[in-house]
């Protein structure tokens, strides 16, 4: 409801209610009173009124003008709809006329199309009414040609089976003899020319056979590039002060005797200045002892109840590192799925050595030997990467912590047995000394690059005395034959020049006498890598003119 109305009917209500009310009032007062409440009273009406007439005219007026603004309203908004509808029934048309012209054009396109189709097709269909025309002919000539064809045959037959007997006539033989005479003489001269071709393949692979394989090893060779490390039984511990040493010895030598039964490596105080050196043949316990001295030496606290505490933290530190070593060697190598006792006995290598050897670098190094020489004879890549792994574990029996009275290639083979290893892992393990027959191409291919990685110029140390008495034995070796008169051991010992009296020894026993030394070389010495011998012979002749 209108507000203005409202107001209307509150001011009726109101002079009303006030009209009762003085009425009500009325009886208390005197006339005079009376009179001049009721003057009061119509004036109030009067005004009431004429407020209550301008307040009805406010409001119509003001209804009339919000009836002619909703008019006015209402006009424009139908006459935006019919504007709206109009457009978008013209676009609408447009749209559809649009459509309807795209439909047509492509309608005629489709009709081109088909009647391009429809004249390729019945070219199509001429072209193999010819086809078949031409094929019916061919078949139709193939068959009368078969025809003379079979009839030819039944005259050869005819003529072939009167030679024959012709032939059985003139030779006095049956056909199944002459049949039996022929082959003999094929089959005879068959084997001849086999076994000349035999002979043949047989020279020509001894005479390829040597080349091809120096070939192979040469280019193996060539192909690695490896860093030595030499190892010794003896560490020296660099001291910052003479002082420490007494540190270290203790009160009655009581630290140092801790330090080696915890370590089980000697501890030699001498006067080397500022030096103490460890000896032990094992290098894990020298640098069990070499790290204990360090943390002992730094912390400066050294007694004999610290320094099993520190050995005990050192060596479960270094078994840590053990296992580290071997796990980062067989990503490197790209080898998986070993057993993790076999990768910690990998890293075990790592403080391990042969002929002054670093056992974990000769064995990366024949792995990757291994795979080099594989590919290059042309195997397969998973025969490549079992090369690969037979060529890290060819000297895993070096490393085992158990005790055992086989040698070290026949008790790594029962390791790799034990951890599940492959067939051909475990030969090559236990043949690449010849302890056991080989029975695939990887136990040759690891046992080569075992010789190859052992027998490069500086790749094994050995103790002068040791040496020395090596060369000496082969010299002497050569010597105890008869007809020898000189002997020289050359390249370390790695070649033995043997010179011979021409007067006892012909060309033929000196090819003899090589092979004979060196088969006596190979039965009762030892020796790294391979020696070679050369048996020299020479005769002169002096005359002199006079």
């Amino acid at each position: 409801m209108d507000p203005i109305i409202i107001s209307i009917l509150s001011l009726i209500g109101g002079s009303g209610l006030g009209f009762i009310i003085t009425r009500s009032l009325v009886k208390n007062y005197n006339k005079k009173q009376i009179e001049e409440i009721s003057k009061q009273s119509d004036i109030e009406l009067e005004k009431t009124k004429l407020t209550v007439q301008r307040m009805m005219d406010e409001a119509n007026s003001k209804a009339d003008r919000i009836v002619s603004k909703a008019e006015s309203k209402h006009d424009q908004i139908k006459q935006q709809r019919i504007q709206e509808a109009k457009d978008n029934f013209n676009r609408l048309k447009s749209e559809f006329e649009s459509f309807k012209s795209g439909q047509m054009i492509e309608l005629k396109e489709r009709e081109l199309k088909l009647g391009v189709s429809e004249k390729e097709l019945k070219q199509v269909k001429q072209d193999i009414d010819v086809r078949e025309s031409e094929i019916k002919a061919m078949r139709e000539n193939m068959d009368i040609q078969l025809k003379i064809i079979a009839k030819k045959k039944e005259e050869l037959d005819t003529a072939n089976e009167e030679r024959i007997k012709q032939l059985q006539i003139i030779s006095k033989l049956s056909e199944s003899e002459a049949k039996d005479l022929l082959l003999q003489a094929v089959r005879s001269k068959a084997n001849n020319d086999a076994l000349s071709l035999e002979k043949e393949i047989i020279e020509n692979a001894k005479s390829n056979a040597n080349k091809e394989a120096k070939k192979i090893v040469i280019q193996t060779i060539q192909r690695m590039c490896a860093e030595y490390t030499i190892e010794n039984s003896v560490s020296v511990f660099n001291l910052e002060s003479d002082d420490t040493k007494g540190q270290i010895i203790g009160r009655e030598g009581r630290n140092i005797r801790a330090l080696e039964a915890a370590t089980g490596a000697e501890i030699v105080v001498d006067d080397t200045p500022e030096a103490i050196v460890i000896s032990s043949f094992d290098p894990i316990r020298r640098e069990v002892a070499r790290l204990a001295l360090k943390k002992l030496v730094t912390d400066g606290r050294i007694h004999p109840a610290r320094i099993e505490e520190v050995v005990a933290k050192i060596k479960k530190q270094l078994e840590e590192q053990i296992v580290e070593i071997g796990e980062r060697t067989i990503i490197d190598l790209d080898i998986h799925g070993l057993d993790p006792y076999l990768v910690r006995m990998i890293g075990r290598m790592r403080f391990r050595s042969s002929y002054g050897q670093n056992l974990l670098e000769h064995s990366c190094e024949t792995a990757n030997l291994c795979a080099v020489m594989a590919a290059e004879l042309g195997l397969n890549p998973k025969q490549v990467k079992m090369a690969k792994r037979a060529g890290l574990l060819h000297d895993i029996g070096k490393v085992a912590e158990e005790e055992s009275e086989l040698s070290h290639a026949l008790f790594g083979m029962k390791l790799c047995e034990k951890y599940k290893e492959h067939e051909v892992v475990i030969n090559a393990v236990g043949a690449h000394h010849d302890e056991i027959e080989m029975n695939n191409i990887i136990s040759p291919i690891v046992q080569a690059c075992d010789a190859i990685s052992g027998a490069r110029p500086g790749a094994r140390r050995e103790i002068l005395e040791s040496y020395l008495k090596r060369i000496n034995e082969l010299e002497e070796l050569a010597l105890s034959y008869e007809g020898v008169s000189k002997a020289y051991a050359l390249q370390a010992g790695r070649e033995l020049r043997v010179i011979v009296e021409s007067e006892k020894v012909s060309d033929q026993f000196a090819d003899d006498l090589a092979f004979m030394i060196s088969q006596k070389i190979q039965d009762e010495m030892q020796y790294p890598g391979q020696v070679k011998v050369t048996v020299i012979r020479e005769k002169r002749a002096t005359a002199f003119a006079r």
